[in-house]
């Protein structure tokens, strides 16, 4: 028997039971270049004679196909192919060969899909105990969350009640000042005056030889106390030029003053103007009895 070896075969000599369209065309174009880039195909395909210069294919469609698509790629490269003609001396031999190889192939393809298979049922696995573990954290992070916010709104809610307490209190605490303070301011300058009727003569200021007139005049004294607070601007501030006692600035800031905050009495009018003493007051005070 003559010794088996390959021979080159024009593609264009050659058919294929098995059609084109069984094989993807990205994977065909793939081979089709390796084939012209390397100078031909390392796996032989084997073919039958079917006429003088004819052949079919017995095994390698896929490799036919490729050469093929590298013919059409580059005419003058993909002319021919490796392949085994099977002669009627080893036709038999080679195709027990050839159906043992195939054989041992399936099984190799078999065992080749059963362990992607069970890589794939281990990978599918550990994505479900992925999303598994993935969505409880997710369920336990919404719970922190929505606790969080009931949290968040209690304190919000606490927070409210509180200021409103507190509100209510400074508004209490307002109203009993504005209630009190008069008072206390009279009670105040009537403790001052008998203080200064208790000192000796020697001691006591300028401001006790007027203590009778003060007295005279606290006992009607709203008619100066409303005039700060209701004349007409213009008519106080003449009036208040005539007595000659106080000086524009001065007049200026008891008009300024009085927009602010109505005077409750003549000491808080003291207070609260900047270079009114209580002696100049006094001399006011008693000036202004001829306007009553």
């Amino acid at each position: 028997m003559k010794k088996l070896s390959p021979s080159l075969v024009a593609v264009k000599r050659i058919s294929s039971a098995v059609p084109r369209s069984n094989f993807a065309e990205p994977d065909l174009d793939k081979l089709a270049r390796l084939i012209l880039d390397a100078g031909g195909l390392i796996n032989p395909i084997i073919v039958r004679r079917i006429g003088m210069d004819a052949y079919e294919i017995v095994d390698g469609n896929f490799e036919y196909y490729a050469a093929a698509k590298a013919k059409e790629i580059q005419p003058l490269k993909g002319e021919t192919i490796g392949a085994f003609i099977l002669e009627p001396e080893n036709e038999e031999l080679l195709l027990e060969q050839l159906a043992i190889l195939r054989k041992t192939a399936i099984s190799e393809n078999l065992g080749e899909i059963e362990t992607i298979k069970e890589q794939s049922i281990t990978e599918a696995s550990v994505e479900i105990e992925t999303l598994e573990s993935s969505s409880s954290l997710e369920q336990r992070l919404t719970n922190i969350e929505a606790r969080l916010e009931i949290q968040i709104n209690e304190l919000k809610a606490e927070h409210a009640r509180e200021k409103q307490v507190l509100a209510e209190r400074i508004q209490e605490i307002e109203n009993l000042i504005s209630q009190q303070l008069p008072l206390l301011i009279e009670a105040q300058l009537a403790d001052r005056i008998n203080e200064l009727k208790s000192e000796p003569a020697s001691e006591k200021p300028s401001l006790v030889d007027a203590v009778p007139e003060l007295e005279q005049v606290t006992c009607q004294p709203m008619s100066l106390l409303a005039a700060l607070n209701t004349q007409n601007p213009a008519q106080l501030k003449a009036n208040l030029e005539d007595t000659k006692l106080l000086k524009a600035p001065v007049i200026q800031l008891i008009l300024k003053e009085r927009d602010v905050r109505s005077f409750v009495s003549f000491t808080n009018v003291v207070e609260r103007i900047k270079g009114l003493t209580d002696k100049t007051m006094i001399k006011i005070i008693d000036y202004w009895q001829k306007y009553s």
